[in-house]
Formats: C-alpha cells, structure tokens, sequence
C-alpha cells in the first residue's frame, strides 16, 4: 500500500487537503483529511470531488489525478525515465507532483519543503528546442514537474529583466510553459502564435506568449512559451535563488471537473460537451453571464481558426487565491489543424449537433444556442462580433509575426482562411 499526502497552496500558504493511496493504480482512492474538513475555509480541490467524509472511488480519484499527468509519447517518455509502467499513475504522480498545473502538490507525509531555481543555459534551451519530448521528459523528472498534454512541455521559470530561463527544484514554481515544436506538423509553433494573436485582436483573453527563437527560426530552433495563468506575482514576494516567488493559483480542466476520464477528452456519440460545460458555467463559477458568453466567444473563433484539437481538457477553470470561488480561465492551446492535410475534419465536440468542420454554418450556431440555454439574439451578435474582426486581425498577427521574422505567417494565414469555417458564416 502506498500512500502519498495531497497538499494545496491557497493564498500562498500549503495546507494538507488528504491522501491519495492504493496498492495499484487501478485501487487508488482519494480521501479529504479530518483536520481539513473541520476547517470553515475548507474548499474542494475539484467540483468532481466535494468535500465528504468518505473516500472516492477509485475512478473518480483517477478522474482528477490521473488528469495531472502528461499524455502520449511525452508520457511515456516519463514513465521510460523513471522506470516505472506508463499505466501507473500513482508513481508517476508521485515522482512529477511536486509542481503541477494549478496549485495542487503530491508529496511524502514529512517532506522537507526546498526550493531553488537552476539556471538554463542557451545549449540546454537549443536541445529542448531541438529534442523536443524526449529533452522535456528529462528535465520534468529531473524537476519533478508535471504538466498535462500530449506534446513536449516543461515549467520554467522567466526572468524577463535578465532574459533568464530557469528550471525550479522542489517547491519552487514556474512561471511559464514552454512547448517545443512538434515533429508531426510543420509550424506549429507559428501557428499557435498567430491563433492567440488573432484571438487576442477578436475580443478574447489570452495569456500572454511569446516565441523563443534560438537560432535562426527553423521549427527545431524554436519553442512556444506561454505566461502561465495559474502563478500570480504577490505585491510583496519571496525571493528564492534571487528571484521573486509567484503564488500558485488552482486551476482544473472541464475533463476533471465534469469527472471525465482524459480518453475521453474528445466527444463521441453525442454526449452533450458543450452544453455539460455551459451548465457548469451557470450554476459554479462567480459571474455565469460574463463567463459563458467569454466560452461562446471562443467556441466561434475555434471553428473559424479551423482548432479541431479545442477538447475538453484545453478549456480551464481558474480558482480564487482563497479557492473560495472559480471562473474561466483565459484561452490557451489554440491552433489550427485544419492548415495540415493529414489534420481531422472532426472537432473535438459537437456544435449544434455538427462535428465535421465544413458542415459547421451560422445554422450550427443557432441550434447550439438554443442547446446550450443563450438568448438567441445575444448569442449571434457576439458571433457577428467575431467574425467581423476575424479576417483583419488575422492579417495584423500575421504581419507581426513577419515582422519578427517569422515568414511562413503569411502562408499560415490563407491557410486558416480557407481552412476554417469563416467561409461558412
């Protein structure tokens, strides 16, 4: 029987929230300490998983937990340097818990608390770049960092003052996720940076990101950083290895919150994604009105970027400091697949009872208002209001991507154009 303690940073101080323990990955089972539920500002660490005496099943436990972990060959590239089975959540949870996303951490029960930031060095941000999953497998375990998706990632720290990059030891956080770019498809790092510009440019909130080039730009010189949503710099911040400290912020993707397991992020046969998350929207989060209409607004530029990678575990909910109320979090992993061939037609979930790309119209859009609850009036003004910045906001982040001297923007334009539904509205 292993047995590992659940921890959660709120308002930048841990608290042991509860255990999670099994002999096998498959047995494991989540339970909320006493002492934490006797706390008035006890707060649940998922909406799948309230606040009770008794202990989760052993998939609901895996719902959320599991759902921490990375995903695909990154995964296995992990369980491969730890030498442990990929199936065996509970070690490799155990082994990258220390930073996750949000502000949750998986430790020993007497853990001595260190933290220190390593520096990176131009030849270790090249391999990254260069090696891609392989590279960030290394540094997450090294790290102990854990960070969901199916592509190479890894957490570090950016000292913009010193343009440093760092990689954080123990309990140190990040303050950036940096993505290498994916063998598979050709520019997806460019790619993902002019979807979020242009999103930027059509009214919806984005973290902020930034290209790393270290070298001359070709896809194995380059890495795709984003400003991490979930990490907040307090007014007065702790220094650790000489730099400021942020606060954790928890956060948790619409696959834990719903309790659905991460196999199943992309929706099949119908199971109502999109009105499950809008319903969520109404009856959890601290402004439902402001918030489902900020979702609505992204669902209509996914289809017009042509994102049929848009699932439910690339859609966040964003905790208070005092985990005492929740919203959405800012878009992020945005980028059209629909600019490769070998890409899917089919997106990640049903509109208006359409998945294949070039069957989705305005006609989509109207039933999946009606689907979802959203005045009908309200729902197509602010579609209208998407599409009628689309076409130039995508010219002025493909042009200041050019400017950086990223070229292949231009061609990555027409592409998104003619490969989304914007021609369909």
């Amino acid at each position: 029987m292993r047995e590992y303690a659940v921890k959660i940073e709120r308002n930048g101080v841990w608290q042991r929230v509860g255990t999670i323990a099994g002999a096998a990955p498959g047995e494991a089972i989540f339970r909320y300490g006493s002492e934490y539920l006797q706390d008035p500002e006890a707060a649940a660490i998922s909406l799948s998983l309230p606040l009770q005496e008794e202990p989760f099943s052993p998939e609901k436990t895996a719902n959320f937990f599991d759902g921490l972990l990375p995903e695909g060959f990154t995964r296995r590239a992990v369980a491969e340097w730890m030498r442990v089975d990929e199936r065996d959540y509970l070690s490799i949870l155990y082994g990258l818990g220390r930073e996750c996303l949000g502000a949750v951490r998986i430790a020993p029960e007497n853990e001595k608390e260190e933290a220190w930031y390593e520096r990176v060095s131009p030849d270790q941000m090249r391999d990254l770049a260069a090696e891609g999953a392989v590279k960030s497998a290394e540094l997450v375990v090294k790290a102990h960092l854990s960070l969901t998706g199916a592509s190479g990632k890894v957490g570090l720290y950016y000292d913009e003052a010193r343009d440093a990059w760092y990689l954080p030891h123990g309990t140190a956080p990040s303050t950036h996720i940096v993505k290498q770019s994916h063998i598979r498809y050709r520019e997806i790092v460019a790619n993902e940076q002019l979807a979020l510009l242009t999103a930027e440019r059509c009214g919806i909130d984005i973290s902020e990101s930034f290209i790393v080039n270290v070298g001359a730009g070709a896809d194995a010189e380059v890495l795709f950083a984003t400003q991490r949503f979930d990490r907040q710099m307090p007014e007065t911040p702790i220094y650790t290895s000489g730099l400021a400290r942020p606060l954790r912020l928890h956060q948790e993707d619409f696959a834990q919150a719903l309790g659905i397991p991460a196999q199943r992020k992309y929706e099949h046969a119908d199971e109502g994604y999109l009105k499950q998350m809008f319903d969520l929207l109404l009856t959890r989060v601290r402004n439902p009105l402001e918030d489902r209409m900020r979702l609505w607004k992204r669902i209509v530029f996914y289809a017009l970027i042509g994102n049929a990678d848009a699932h439910i575990k690339n859609i966040s909910l964003l905790y208070a400091p005092d985990l005492r109320s929740l919203s959405l979090a800012p878009a992020y992993d945005i980028v059209s697949t629909a600019v490769y061939d070998q890409s899917t037609r089919e997106m990640a979930f049903a509109i208006g009872g359409d998945r294949v790309l070039d069957a989705i119209t305005r006609a989509s859009f109207v039933r999946a208002a009606e689907e979802i609850g959203l005045a009908e009036r309200a729902a197509m003004r602010a579609l209208d209001e998407v599409c009628g910045r689309f076409e130039t906001a995508l010219a002025e982040a493909a042009e200041e991507l050019d400017r950086q001297g990223f070229t292949s923007a231009e061609g990555l334009r027409e592409k998104m154009l003619r490969g989304g539904a914007y021609r369909n509205m």
